[in-house]
């Protein structure tokens, strides 16, 4: 009956899941092509962003105060898989927070949302058909809803399983129950978002980038410079998940003029980033799954100078939308990542695309601890090439995970000093510890 059920959501969610990119995109282009056209600009303008950003903070800090569920989880502290599934009731803010995010401008990634969205709507669903169904098989369908939801948008059954897994901590008994029906939804789901892209003639993209230059066995100047990348990476990647945890409270306790500032330093980053280098707003703005591709394509049209800039811009958008908006860590923790690593290519020993792909790996696990997905995430991305760069990956995700974990690691409580032990007669008989 399980098996059943998830294959039903794996084609009715996956179909949902492609509404929601497709809504995601036709809003962003609306927003910021097709009004300043309408308007009279002959492009979009430099300043464009800061109303839109602003007007985003607004109705996001509305949403999430207003709305039940506090539109979703809060994306600084990480890829929350954990902890209950949304309500029905919880649905509707979580939707509209993330479509004004991701729509407007914030520097934040869908899979958040869709994850929540996909195991909220399996089980709404699924306790409608059946009402006195047990705990555990409540909570194998609507994981397998987030599986099909997930799968859809990262364009891998096994890609968004293994997401999943590692974030959950699923393991023992439990992940061979919620494994199978897990993986069919995720499978049919992949198979339904292929089949409506080719239906409909309008792609939601793939994470495959083709036509990359081919790249050369790893040799030992590119095992240094995956040691080297995975330091900086985890240093970067600290200073930006700190920063936005120590935002997120200050946001919080004043929302409603907090996040519209925080969409107002994203919009100026963008102007900065724009006016520094002449390359389009899209490159900070947006979570930069679709702006990826180009990034690596056109890795020649961007100096050095240009991609150290595009790093910091978007680091700091990342930062205060990582504080401030509603959606998920992974795309722009990717898109810096490859920034980064081209950006030590133009120095002698590494290929760009190379270190593209060690710079994601690492970034990437820096901000979600997931070293598996870190690994697949990066490589998967450069079709053939992945291959070829795979263990300069994995060595540059160690690196970073085992730095960062030490940077993170709590600091040691001190020993409490040991002070005079008073005699019940008034007198000091000696010292003990408390």
């Amino acid at each position: 009956m399980l098996l059943v059920i998830a294959a039903v959501l794996g084609v009715v969610l996956s179909a949902g899941a492609y509404g929601f990119l497709q809504l995601v995109d036709k809003f962003q282009h609306a927003v910021y092509t097709d009004l300043p056209q309408g308007l009279g600009f002959r492009s979009t303008p430099t300043w464009w962003p800061l109303p839109l950003l602003a007007v985003a903070g607004v109705l996001v800090a509305l949403t999430v105060q207003y709305l039940p569920g506090n539109g979703g989880h809060q994306p600084a502290e990480g890829l929350k898989t954990h902890g209950g599934t949304a309500t029905g009731r919880e649905l509707p803010g979580i939707l509209i927070a993330a479509l004004l995010s991701l729509g407007l401008g914030a520097v934040i990634g869908p899979e958040a949302p869709l994850i929540s969205l996909g195991g909220g709507l399996a089980l709404y669903a699924f306790r409608l058909l059946k009402p006195d169904a047990d705990a555990r098989t409540q909570a194998v369908v609507a994981a397998s809803g987030s599986f099909a939801a997930i799968s859809a948008l990262l364009g891998s059954p096994l890609l968004g399983a293994f997401l999943l897994m590692e974030a959950s901590g699923l393991g023992g008994p439990m992940l061979g129950i919620v494994l199978l029906p897990g993986l069919l939804a995720s499978g049919v789901g992949s198979l339904i978002f292929t089949g409506l892209g080719s239906f409909t003639g309008v792609s939601a993209g793939s994470l495959v980038i083709p036509s990359l230059p081919p790249v050369d066995r790893p040799d030992i100047a590119q095992f240094g410079w995956a040691l080297a990348i995975g330091v900086a990476a985890a240093l970067l990647g600290t200073a930006i998940h700190r920063l936005a945890l120590g935002l997120q409270p200050r946001v919080n306790r004043r929302r409603l003029l907090m996040t519209p500032l925080m969409g107002l330093v994203t919009a100026g980053v963008a102007i900065a980033y724009v006016e520094g280098t002449g390359h389009p707003l899209t490159d900070v703005l947006f979570s930069g799954q679709s702006d990826l591709p180009q990034l690596l394509l056109h890795a020649g049209d961007y100096t050095a100078g240009a991609l150290t800039l595009l790093v910091a811009c978007k680091g700091i958008g990342y930062v205060v939308c990582l504080a401030a908006f509603r959606g998920g860590p992974i795309f722009p923790a990717l898109f810096v990542g490859a920034a980064g690593g081209i950006a030590v290519s133009h120095l002698p020993g590494l290929p760009f695309v190379t270190g593209a792909a060690m710079g994601m790996g690492a970034l990437v696990v820096a901000m979600l601890r997931l070293p598996m997905t870190s690994v697949l995430l990066a490589t998967l991305l450069l079709g053939a090439d992945g291959v070829t760069v795979m263990p300069l990956v994995i060595v540059a995700v160690v690196v970073c995970h085992v730095t960062a974990s030490r940077l993170n690691r709590p600091a040691p409580v001190p020993a409490p000093t040991p002070g005079p032990v008073t005699d019940p007669g008034g007198g000091s008989v000696g010292t003990a510890a408390t």
